[in-house]
C-alpha cells in the first residue's frame, strides 16, 4: 500500500512502469507558449500549445530541452483529460491526491484537487456573444474542478468488479488501462478522446466516481479486511431532480454498482448490489416548492425503455431481484404503481414492493427483516463470488439485487447495508471465520466498523447526487432514529432544498458539458438564447 501521505512520496519513483500502467509522478512546465507534461517514472512527454490546445508528443531530448529556462515547474499526479471550447482547449490535471487504500494489492488514490490549464488565446477573436458564452463555459469548468468522490489507480483497472475482472483473459492486464476499462464507469470518458487520439496511453487515467471505504478487524486472531467500493455510471450523469428516471436507451439516473469485498486467510469474496432510478420516463420540475410534483412522461417507448434496462442488467449481472422502496401514497405511489405495471410485463425478473416508510416507521431498522424473509432463498441462490490465492474461482454470484427509492440514496442505502450484512455473515462463515450460527452482530466492535463503512459510503454517494449528506444514517449506525440524527437529517434536507433550487441546475450544466452531452462548436447558435443551458427533460433522456 502507498504511504499515508502520497503527496510526500519521492519525486522520482524507484520502480519502472509496468506494462499497461500509467505514470505516477508527473512534472508540469508552464512556458509562455506551451505546457509540457513529462513522466518522471517513464520516458513519455507531450506539449500542449497555449494558443489553441494542439497536442504534440515529445522525444526525450525535446522533453529535456528548456529545463533551465524561465518557466514555472510544478508537480502533478495525473492528466484527467482535455475539453475543447470556443476559444481553444482546457487541460484538466490532478494537483493533489490522497491515499485511499488498496484494491487487490494495488494502491487506490482519491482526487483531492484538480485544475484546468487554459489554452484559449483565441478568445480575443471571438464575437461578444461568444465571449459571454465562453465565460459561462469557463465558470462551469470551475465547478467541474471541485467534483467530489473521484478515485483512480495507476496500475489497476478499477471499473470492473472482481468477478468480471477474474474471468477476462490474462493478457488484458498488459493493455493500457483505458482499454481495460468498462466505459460505463469511466467518469472522464469524454475528456480522454484527444489523449487517446494522440496515443498518449501512459497519461490516460480512467477515473471512477463513487465511494471507496476500507477497514480491518480481527476474527479468531486473524485479520479480516472489508472494502466497500461503489462505481457510478456515466450514462445518465446528473444531479438530484435534474436527472430522474431513464433515457430512451434504458440507462437510469444515479445508477451505482456497489461491491463489498472481504479478505480472510488468502480467500477473497465479493458481493455485488446495484441501485438506480425507477427506469420509467419521469421528471420532477424544480419550482421552489419543498417537494416538487413527480410527473410521469407518457411515451410510446416506455415499455421498450424498461425492457432495455433489464435486458442490460441481466446481460451484465444475471437474474435480477427488484426491490422498490417507494411509498404507496401520493405521487410516489403513482410512480410505484406505474413501475409495478411495467414490471408485470418483464419475464424472469422478480419485483417486490416494500413500503419502507410505512413498515419501518418510527425508525425501526430491524423491520427490514420482513423484506429479507421474502427474498432470503433467492439471495442464497444468487450467492457471492469467492476465489483463493491462486486466483481459482470457488463460487460465483449468479444474479443481483437492484434496489431503488425515489433518490436511490437514503432508504436504498439502509436496505443495501442490511442485505450486505447478511451476505457478510455468509461470506465469513464460508471462509471459516465464523461458525454457521454466528454473526458479526455478536461483536459490537465489528458491527460498529461495518456500520461506519456503510454510513460513510451513503454520505459520499449522496454528496455526489444531492450535494448533502445522506438521511437516515442513524438507521444504519444504530438501527433506530436518534435526536441528533433527526437534527442532522433536518439540516441535510434543508441543504438539499437550497441546492436543488439555487445550485444544482448550474451543476447539471457543468456535468452536461464535461460528459459530452452538450458539444461546443463555433458557428452554432448560443445555447443561452433560448432561456438557458439546461436541456429539456425529454431531450435529456437521450443523454448516453
Amino acid at each position: 500500500m502507498a504511504s499515508a501521505d502520497a503527496d510526500e512520496a519521492p519525486l522520482l519513483s524507484e520502480e519502472p512502469l509496468c506494462p499497461g500502467s500509467c505514470s505516477r509522478e508527473l512534472e508540469l512546465r508552464e512556458f509562455r507558449d506551451r505546457y509540457v507534461i513529462r513522466s518522471l517514472d517513464g520516458a513519455a512527454a507531450f506539449a500542449v500549445a497555449r494558443s489553441g490546445g494542439s497536442i504534440r508528443p515529445l522525444s526525450p531530448e525535446e522533453a529535456a530541452a528548456g529545463a533551465g529556462s524561465d518557466c514555472k515547474v510544478s508537480r502533478i499526479y495525473g492528466v484527467v483529460g482535455i475539453i475543447r471550447l470556443l476559444a481553444g482547449s482546457y487541460v484538466l490535471v490532478i494537483t493533489s491526491r490522497k491515499d485511499a487504500g488498496s484494491y487487490q494489492g494495488s494502491p487506490v488514490y482519491h482526487v483531492n484537487s484538480m485544475k484546468f490549464l487554459c489554452c484559449n488565446e483565441a478568445i480575443k477573436h471571438l464575437t461578444p456573444q461568444e465571449r459571454r458564452d465562453e465565460a459561462y463555459f469557463m465558470s462551469l469548468l470551475r465547478i467541474a474542478e471541485t467534483t467530489c468522490g473521484l478515485y483512480y489507480s495507476y496500475v489497476r483497472d478499477l471499473t470492473l468488479n472482481l468477478q468480471r475482472a477474474s474471468k477476462l483473459a490474462a493478457g488484458r492486464v498488459h493493455k493500457p488501462l483505458w482499454k481495460q476499462a468498462d466505459p460505463r464507469f469511466v467518469w472522464n470518458k469524454n475528456l480522454l478522446e484527444e489523449l487517446i487520439e494522440a496515443k498518449l496511453d501512459e497519461f490516460i487515467i480512467p477515473l471512477i466516481q463513487g465511494s471507496f471505504q476500507s477497514a480491518q478487524f480481527t476474527l479468531k486472531d486473524r485479520p479480516v479486511r472489508i472494502t466497500l467500493f461503489s462505481r457510478r455510471c456515466n450514462r445518465r450523469l446528473g444531479t438530484r431532480m435534474w436527472r430522474r428516471g431513464a433515457n430512451l436507451e434504458g440507462a437510469t439516473a444515479n445508477f451505482v454498482e456497489t461491491e463489498q469485498l472481504v479478505e480472510y486467510e488468502g480467500l477473497t469474496s465479493s458481493f455485488i448490489q446495484v441501485r438506480g432510478s425507477i427506469p420509467l420516463l419521469w421528471e420532477q420540475i424544480v419550482d421552489l416548492s419543498y417537494k416538487p410534483r413527480l410527473s410521469i412522461i407518457e411515451h410510446e417507448e416506455t415499455p421498450k425503455v424498461v425492457q432495455r434496462h433489464f435486458h442490460d442488467l441481466s446481460q451484465r449481472y444475471g437474474e435480477a431481484i427488484v426491490i422498490d422502496l417507494t411509498d404507496k401514497r401520493g405521487d410516489e405511489g403513482d410512480l410505484s404503481n406505474a413501475f409495478a405495471a411495467e414490471m408485470g410485463r418483464i419475464p424472469g425478473v422478480r419485483y417486490i414492493h416494500f413500503d419502507f416508510h410505512h413498515v419501518c416507521r418510527g425508525g425501526n431498522f430491524d423491520n427490514l427483516q420482513a423484506l429479507y424473509n421474502q427474498i432470503e432463498e433467492a439471495i442464497h441462490k444468487q450467492g457471492y463470488f469467492l476465489m483463493n490465492t491462486k486466483g481459482e474461482i470457488l463460487l460465483e454470484q449468479s444474479g443481483v439485487v437492484r434496489s431503488n427509492c425515489i433518490d436511490c440514496l437514503d432508504r436504498t442505502n439502509v436496505t443495501q447495508s442490511f442485505l450486505a450484512r447478511k451476505s457478510l455473515d455468509s461470506q465469513l462463515q464460508r471462509m471459516g471465520a465464523l461458525l454457521s450460527s454466528e454473526s458479526i452482530s455478536l461483536s459490537d466492535n465489528i458491527n460498529d466498523i461495518f456500520k461506519k463503512l456503510w454510513v460513510e459510503h451513503g454520505d459520499e454517494l449522496s454528496l455526489e447526487y444531492a450535494g448533502s449528506y445522506a438521511l437516515k444514517g442513524d438507521l444504519v449506525r444504530y438501527g433506530r432514529q436518534t435526536l441528533p440524527g433527526l437534527i442532522k437529517d433536518g439540516m441535510s434536507a434543508l441543504s438539499r432544498y437550497y441546492l436543488n433550487n439555487f445550485h444544482d441546475g448550474v451543476r447539471q450544466d457543468a456535468l452536461d458539458l464535461i460528459s459530452g452531452y452538450y458539444t461546443v462548436s463555433q458557428g452554432s447558435s448560443s445555447p443561452f438564447h433560448n432561456g438557458g443551458f439546461e436541456s429539456s427533460s425529454l431531450d435529456g433522456m437521450h443523454n448516453t
